[in-house]
């Protein structure tokens, strides 16, 4: 850990999530949770009912930065990540944005044909989409250096699959449609959203955030040869134009590709420093495949938090057996927490990683 005498702009008290992420040497395993800002939470709730309604709680700064926070008041996270929507990009193109309770995100205006895509502008990050920057700049002051900040981005396969379905979806009928009929359509979308999500996630580092992330959270819908074409390509594209070191640090970027266990070493192989894992894999065998070029990062099922605390604490001991010694873990779920689970679960969960991985890093 660093001499907490520091007080250079890069400097953290906990910065064992960097550390890991660069496979350095950690104390123990550091762990955060998808979606740990959020719904399970009362106090969220409360903002969230302050605010009116989801994106004028994103737009928010003060009170983006307060429920960032708040799970951070509760447990000993080692990493804050930016409170915001990966659908911020689409709804700053002009699609519409809106939320219907119950049925999650949908646009007044989804793409239908080259000539709408052609019609689309990169919005300027800090212009249409300068409210995040603001949530980022107040997040980062607000943390006085006690653990990262994570920025974050949905991967442009997951981005135009709402942006062309009008929503979430099923059966992905209405982007298979133009990814087989009108390739030529679908690749001017993905590369045009490539480039904002750089510009996006460039601005963010700006800043101040300390580490980003990619969410493919639909890559795994796609055959073998359509993932590569479709959505790796252009997440490889995003890695390459990322601003990796900043405030006299690296900033790590993760991959994450829900259902994407098949395709591992290809992801890898994108130039990530980590690569996110959902619960279909044993880390073990993940290990074994690209351990040695990239860090890790999850994978408990999300449901084991409505367990007992015993049977939290038997998965996590699991977890991190078949990892095994060495830092480059970084604990997480597979995916975001469940709006029903009890916070106190979830402080099992984080208390259960911290004081099991301990004789996993002796030595180091």
């Amino acid at each position: 850990m660093s001499d907490s005498t520091d007080t250079s702009p890069s400097h953290l008290v906990n910065d064992r999530y960097l550390r890991a992420l660069s496979k350095q040497p950690v104390d123990m395993t550091p762990v955060w949770m998808m979606r740990q800002a959020g719904r399970y939470l009362p106090e969220y709730k409360a903002t969230r009912a302050q605010a009116g309604d989801f994106m004028s709680l994103c737009r928010n700064a003060e009170l983006a930065c307060e429920v960032t926070l708040q799970p951070l008041r509760r447990f000993e996270l080692d990493a804050a990540i930016l409170f915001s929507d990966i659908l911020t990009i689409p709804d700053a193109m002009g699609l519409g944005l809106y939320f219907e309770a119950g049925e999650g995100p949908k646009f007044k205006h989804p793409l239908t044909n080259q000539r709408e895509i052609e019609k689309l502008g990169i919005p300027d990050p800090e212009g249409e989409l300068q409210y995040v920057m603001n949530a980022v700049r107040t997040i980062r002051k607000e943390l006085k250096g006690e653990v990262p900040l994570i920025g974050f981005s949905g991967s442009p396969w997951t981005l135009a699959t709402y942006m062309i379905e009008g929503g979430s979806s099923k059966a992905f009928t209405k982007i298979k449609k133009m990814a087989f009929a009108d390739p030529q359509a679908l690749h001017l979308l993905l590369d045009k959203l490539a480039d904002a999500v750089i510009a996006y996630l460039n601005a963010q580092i700006a800043a101040g955030a300390q580490s980003v992330m990619v969410f493919d959270t639909w890559g795994g819908v796609l055959s073998p040869r359509d993932y590569n074409l479709f959505s790796l390509q252009y997440m490889a594209k995003i890695v390459d134009g990322l601003t990796r070191h900043n405030d006299g640090r690296k900033v790590p970027v993760t991959l994450f590709t829900k259902n994407g266990g098949m395709w591992l070493e290809s992801i890898a192989d994108t130039g990530c420093d980590a690569v996110g894992l959902d619960w279909t894999i044993n880390i073990d065998e993940a290990r074994a495949r690209i351990g040695d070029k990239v860090a890790l990062q999850g994978n408990m099922d999300p449901s084991m938090l409505y367990a007992s605390p015993d049977r939290i604490e038997e998965e996590v001991t699991t977890i991190l057996k078949k990892y095994g010694t060495g830092s480059g873990h970084v604990f997480n779920l597979g995916h975001g927490i469940h709006l029903d689970v009890p916070p106190e679960n979830a402080g099992v969960f984080i208390d259960a990683v911290h004081r099991l991985s301990k004789p996993y890093h002796n030595g180091q």
